[in-house]
């Protein structure tokens, strides 16, 4: 058996943005619905890919759809507490690239939870894998660290 992975820390981070948890966040338990977390996941990658021009919703010819997806949970989040949402690439492969999440707690330096999702770079009209072009490969190399 492995050792279990430390938790990962802000500074393993290249971009953060802060998102605020929302009433209907929380179960019954009184705490975040692991499901939410994937939603914070997929907002901090996309709003990075649309800010920076990466990504227009209804326009680009090309878009990610997500193939690969885990989490770690270490820490309860709970409504109405922000998170800070930090972004790395792990990986970028020919027409693949994972992002690598972690969600923290506005004065934390450990991560709450942490979690990843592989997107293959696809065709819009044939949602056939498409070679990341030049300008996203770009942006997504300033994500990784190390």
């Amino acid at each position: 058996m492995s050792a279990k992975r430390p938790r990962a820390i802000r500074a393993e981070f290249a971009h953060f943005h802060r998102l605020q948890t929302r009433w209907t966040d929380n179960d019954v338990f009184g705490h975040m619905n692991n499901t939410v977390h994937y939603t914070l996941f997929d907002t901090v990658v996309n709003n990075w890919l649309i800010n920076k021009g990466l990504l227009q919703l209804q326009r680009s010819q090309t878009f990610g759809l997500v193939v690969e997806t885990g989490c770690r949970y270490h820490a309860e989040i709970a409504f109405p507490a922000p998170v800070d949402a930090g972004l790395r690439v792990g990986k970028i492969g020919n027409s693949s690239v994972r992002y690598e999440i972690g969600l923290f707690a506005v004065d934390d330096d450990q991560a709450l939870a942490e979690g990843f999702f592989v997107h293959v770079n696809v065709d819009r009209d044939t949602h056939r894998p498409s070679p990341l072009e030049p300008n996203k490969r770009q942006a997504m190399e300033s994500l990784m660290l190390g």
